[in-house]
């Protein structure tokens, strides 16, 4: 319950805040990959929805660097799998209104890009309660090496509720500053 409330409030704020001029900085996001030393980086990222953090600037720099992008697909109620996407590929809107790629090659992310509505000092996410990102975190191990998470700065708050199925965060980067295990 009390994930609910904090969801419900900080949405609220982020729809009456959201501004498309508040940018994350693509470098930074940048340096983030490359200091993880990854041979063949699979990036994994969401498509923005509603007042989300826009990754469309960030996908176009990331495909310019010759990265692999991928977008998730939503399976079963319960799983995500991610799919390559290019950015001039068409797109598809799921039951939740969620933009997919409507090309189905199969990746493995080795790096996720992940959405929020809230976070903590300590790294935790609180996400839209579906559980999706929990589960794809749980079922691909250590295979993902960073879990990154974009946010505005006013979407941290004091302490996020864990359970024992949420997974942290790597890095939270906002448009303000960049927090870090």
């Amino acid at each position: 319950m009390l994930k609910h409330k904090i969801r419900k409030k900080i949405l609220k704020i982020r729809d009456e805040k959201y501004s498309k001029s508040l940018n994350i900085d693509k470098k930074k996001i940048l340096k983030i990959i490359q200091k993880a030393n990854i041979k063949k980086p699979v990036i994994g990222i969401y498509y923005p929805v509603n007042s989300e953090v826009s990754t469309k600037k960030i996908m176009e720099f990331l495909e310019k660097k010759k990265f692999t992008i991928s977008l998730p697909i939503l399976k079963n109620n319960i799983e995500m799998e991610f799919y390559k996407y290019k950015i001039k590929d068409p797109l598809y809107i799921n039951k939740y209104g969620i933009p997919e790629p409507k090309k189905k090659t199969k990746v493995k992310p080795n790096i996720l890009i992940i959405p929020l509505v809230a976070f903590d000092r300590q790294l935790n996410r609180l996400g839209y309660g579906g559980g999706f990102y929990d589960r794809f975190l749980c079922k691909m191990g250590k295979n993902i090496i960073i879990k990154l998470g974009l946010a505005f700065s006013y979407q941290m708050i004091k302490h996020v509720p864990v359970e024992k199925f949420d997974r942290k965060l790597d890095v939270v980067l906002t448009d303000k500053e960049i927090f870090e295990t």
